[in-house]
């Protein structure tokens, strides 16, 4: 829609509104929105990936390659690149110019979540089921995987007294959520134990840690700056901290302080939250419900509850916000549908001139005492002379500001029939020419139907 013809207040507001659309392909179980917001991919519970186009709600894409669910998805800065984990026990980093699989990684374990590194997509850190987290460098063809370490660092004070009982504890700790700071210096991990660990990506050793919670970190996301942080954890709080300043050369590992800012909770309801994610601005936290079918949108500024995102009637549970617009998408555990949230924005036709007048019921119009004379001949024509002689410029094109971008990267169109949701219903006869299946084609006849079709041809 043409920005000029909304209102101006509603381009203002920063949440959405209502229940707007739904995307269907497969039953999705994890979403995640490329960096720019024009894409937005879906892992489906049968292990295949599907791209969707935001700008037509059509698939772009379809990539094949996992056997089991999709457990996270995660783009790279350019938007070309993908990586995918599964339960499957890999992690695929696909190449969306023409869909292949640049590299697979096969773990000894089952993957909670794998994230690419902010510029360096041969990079990744992976947390795994009942085992240690990975920082995988798959720049070779061999991956080159180094284990991270899950143990908290405890305090100077604390060493002394510290026991081989709590020893033995912190050594059976494992890490739930794995993700990398903006610059990707470093690792941000949390643990089943509350435990948030900061891990330098070089060496990595953990060189800060704090305590949550007493329950289990269960996500983690950045705002796009990185300075600010959200977790959810099973203690039924969603926390919003700030990530302090990472990038000075000279960091001191004792001046690191993680701070916790708001914790937004349903203290009538005691309700647990399956995911949650930050606005695009970053000034409002939302969280889907557990057993539930509704969106909580907090602001961050007082803290308080703003909305309450009705959605269908069921549970709902990853959630993702459009990075540039009031816009968020969220995928149903029971049917795997796609809903989407946005503005109903009514258009001003008003704007387009300012003869234009809008009504809210038929008026009888009153022409002008000119409006519809008949004018001579030679005026009309010399009318069109004037206005065939303005210079038109048709070669300059005018890009947008995302355009310009040396890193953009554009998906390819690829008229590929299996790319189609309606596959099992055309068929390719001919270079650039489908028809549509005959009823029961395709399908293997039984002994009395071969017969019966003998029988008519003669």
């Amino acid at each position: 829609m043409n920005n000029a013809l909304i209102d101006p207040f509603i381009l203002s507001q920063d949440y959405p509104e209502t229940l707007t659309g739904k995307l269907k392909s497969g039953r999705a179980t994890c979403i995640r929105f490329n960096r720019k917001g024009d894409y937005l991919a879906s892992g489906r519970f049968d292990g295949t990936i599907v791209v969707f186009d935001m700008e037509t709600n059509g698939i772009a894409h379809k990539l094949r390659g996992h056997v089991r669910q999709i457990q996270s998805l995660s783009w790279s800065r350019d938007g070309r690149y993908l990586l995918s984990s599964s339960q499957d026990w890999k992690c695929i980093l696909w190449d969306l110019k023409d869909g292949s699989q640049i590299r697979t990684v096969k773990f000894e374990a089952p993957v909670y979540i794998a994230e690419l590194h902010p510029s360096n997509h041969f990079l990744f850190v992976a947390a795994l089921f009942e085992d240690q987290p990975a920082l995988v460098d798959i720049s070779e063809v061999k991956p080159y995987i180094q284990r991270l370490p899950s143990a908290p660092k405890r305090g100077t004070a604390y060493m002394d007294e510290q026991d081989e009982k709590q020893t033995a504890q912190d050594a059976k700790q494992a890490t739930s959520i794995t993700i990398f700071t903006s610059t990707g210096d470093h690792i941000i991990a949390g643990t089943n134990k509350g435990w948030l660990n900061l891990i330098e990506t070089k060496t990595c050793k953990t060189i800060y840690s704090t305590k949550l919670c007493n329950g289990v970190l269960v996500y983690l996301r950045l705002t796009l700056s990185g300075r600010d942080m959200v977790s959810n954890s099973s203690d039924r709080i969603v926390r919003t901290i700030h990530v302090p300043d990472l990038s000075k050369s000279d960091l001191d590992p004792d001046s690191i302080t993680i701070e916790v800012e708001h914790k937004f909770q349903d203290v009538v309801n005691r309700l647990s939250w399956n995911h949650v994610a930050f606005s695009c601005t970053g000034e409002y936290v939302s969280a889907s419900t557990y057993m539930n079918h509704d969106i909580y949108v907090w602001e961050r500024n007082q803290g308080s509850l703003v909305k309450i995102l009705e959605g269908p009637k069921e549970e709902l549970g990853v959630i993702e916000w459009h990075p540039s617009r009031p816009f968020v998408a969220a995928c149903g555990i029971d049917t795997g549908r796609i809903y989407l949230w946005s503005i109903i924005a009514p258009q001003r036709w008003s704007a387009l001139a300012p003869d234009f007048v809008e009504v809210e019921e038929n008026v009888e119009y009153v022409e002008r005492e000119d409006e519809f004379d008949i004018h001579p001949i030679e005026e009309i024509r010399k009318r069109q002379l004037d206005r065939e002689d303005e210079v038109v410029d048709a070669l300059i094109i005018e890009h947008k500001k995302d355009e310009d971008e040396a890193d953009a990267f554009r998906m390819p169109v690829l008229l590929d029939i299996d790319d189609s949701e309606s596959e099992d219903e055309i068929v390719a006869i001919g270079p650039g020419t489908m028809r549509r299946k005959s009823p029961g084609e395709g399908r293997d006849m039984g002994a009395g139907e071969k017969a019966t079709a003998r029988s008519r041809k003669r």
